[in-house]
């Protein structure tokens, strides 16, 4: 529906020509009304009525200088200039700033009626032709915008100011649903942000390869971001049914150039195809836990490394040395985050280490009832798999199963195995319900049992594990609070203040101070 805004000084005019024609049939709407031309311009500006039907002489302001300082502030629907003079001049005026019709009092009903189904015509035409140009605009800046992001985009040869890709940093997010069962996102991350985006001025959106790009712009943007993945880290994981949890979300690195988005882009998006590494429930990786490129942290899936690791496990399964075990298979997590093999290489190389530890032995123990899968299985689950945690889960799983069909170990030397791994393990994201499968049990009945063993409960445990090598750095090095938190485990400051608090009655400040003091 079209917009219609009237102002005539007098009262009787302004409610006849609401009545004199049927506007709602022509498909306008009459939206507004004035008195004075102070009042009309300023509503012309802030609305941008379609069609103004205005007195040409008004108090405050003459009906042509509204018409003039409308068009002067970017005005640019249609006027109807009425008036009880005929004054020639004032159509002259009227006309050299884009009045369409000048129509004199009293109104002839055909006379207006004839003017606004012209006036019809030729917004519905605009209106069509203002479509067709900002399908193709917008069609071209999403070309640009992928030139940019893929470091295709000749700079020199863009107005970045015209396309309000203007910024003093530029980050990029890609994002996409996290359960792979699911059939479609439930909250889209752009909404989660929380910031307008006029004229696309937070942040620009586009869709390549199935991935939802976003580039975000400007210091409070990105600021916001941080302040979300801060909120994130505090939850540790999210809600369930809250929108993170519908979300997979990696980021590139904050960059100051738009050149430099590129960088941004490959760091994100190479994050997305190792999501493969990714712990449970982990819903956001950053550039910074990208493995290094160098000879010294290289991992070369060989034949020798291959043999090694199935010589050191079977050896581990043998001994039923669930702690050695379970480290060899944290190594092997570790090493092939660095590898430079592409995910099905990696699924291949675990493959082939479970089907040749599974032959060995079978041919050392071929009178045990171990009731290992088919090899035509194995291939299938670990292929089939979307994470690294869930193969070393099925590893652990296996091997603890050979472990009890070879042997009888008893409840005690498992509860050892468990507090070796916890305190040579206490620095990781460790939790009952990832240790408990390591060691062949389920997080209720292990948590259950480890009280009873420890006297404490297992975050307990692990909690004054951290708390007394966090004191040993506090007091044998220069390290910053928060790089200590990091170093034993905390991944917010704040929480190891507040765990550190409980234990030791001092913060962490507090308590350096009085061990310098004390030396």
């Amino acid at each position: 529906m079209n917009t219609v805004f009237i102002a005539d000084d007098e009262l009787i005019i302004r409610q006849g020509l609401k009545c004199i024609i049927d506007w709602e049939s022509l498909g306008f709407s009459i939206i507004g009304e004035a008195s004075n031309g102070i009042d009309a311009l300023d509503y012309i500006v802030r609305e941008q009525p379609d069609l103004v039907l205005m007195d040409i002489r008004m108090p405050g302001l003459l009906g042509v200088d509204v018409v003039k300082n409308a068009r002067d502030k970017g005005f640019e629907g249609h006027f109807i200039i009425l008036s009880g003079f005929t004054d020639f001049k004032y159509a002259q005026s009227a006309i050299r700033y884009g009045v369409d019709f000048y129509l004199t009092k009293p109104i002839d009903e055909d006379e207006l009626l004839e003017a606004v189904q012209a006036l019809k015509d030729t917004i519905e035409e605009q209106s069509r032709q203002t479509g067709t140009w900002q399908h193709y605009r917008q069609k071209a800046h999403g070309m640009i915008l992928l030139d940019i992001l893929t470091g295709k985009a000749d700079l020199d040869r863009i107005n970045i100011e015209d396309l309000h890709m203007e910024a003093d940093e530029y980050q990029v997010v890609i994002y996409e649903k996290y359960s792979h069962n699911a059939t479609q996102m439930s909250y889209r991350f752009a909404d989660l942000l929380k910031v307008t985006n006029e004229m696309n001025s937070s942040y620009e959106q586009i869709t390549i390869d199935d991935n939802e790009i976003l580039l975000l712009k400007g210091e409070f943007t990105l600021h916001k971001f941080q302040q979300f993945l801060e909120h994130y880290e505090r939850e540790q994981k999210p809600q369930k049914d809250s929108p993170l949890d519908s979300l997979f979300i990696t980021y590139g690195r904050p960059v100051k150039d738009l050149q430099e988005v590129h960088t941004s882009y490959q760091e994100a998006l190479r994050l997305l195809q190792r999501r493969f590494f990714c712990e449970h429930r982990q819903h956001t990786i950053g550039y910074d836990q990208l493995p290094k490129q160098d000879e010294e942290n290289r991992f070369e899936l060989t034949p020798e490394v291959l043999q090694f690791y199935c010589e050191t496990l079977i050896g581990y399964i043998q001994a039923a040395k669930r702690n050695q075990m379970a480290e060899m298979l944290h190594e092997l997590e570790t090493k092939l985050y660095s590898c430079d093999e592409d995910i099905p290489r990696i699924k291949l190389f675990l493959t082939d280490l479970y089907l040749s530890i599974k032959e060995k032995i079978f041919h050392l123990y071929h009178n045990a009832d171990i009731a290992f899968p088919s090899n035509a299985e194995i291939i299938e689950f670990i292929n089939e798999k979307y994470y690294l945690y869930e193969i070393v889960l099925f590893f652990t799983e296996q091997f603890e199963m050979i472990i009890r069909a070879i042997g009888n170990p008893s409840s005690e030397s498992v509860m050892d195995d468990i507090i070796h791994y916890i305190e040579h393990n206490y620095m990781d994201n460790i939790k009952l319900e990832n240790i408990a499968p390591l060691f062949g049990y389920n997080s209720s009945y292990l948590g259950k049992i480890f009280t009873k063993k420890v006297g404490e409960g297992f975050n307990v445990f692990v909690d004054k594990i951290r708390i007394e090598h966090s004191k040993e750095l506090l007091e044998g090095s220069s390290l910053k609070v928060y790089e200590i938190a990091e170093k034993v485990g905390y991944r917010n400051v704040d929480y190891f203040h507040t765990k550190f608090k409980k234990y030791v009655n001092q913060s962490p400040a507090e308590y350096r101070k009085q061990m310098r003091k004390s030396e």
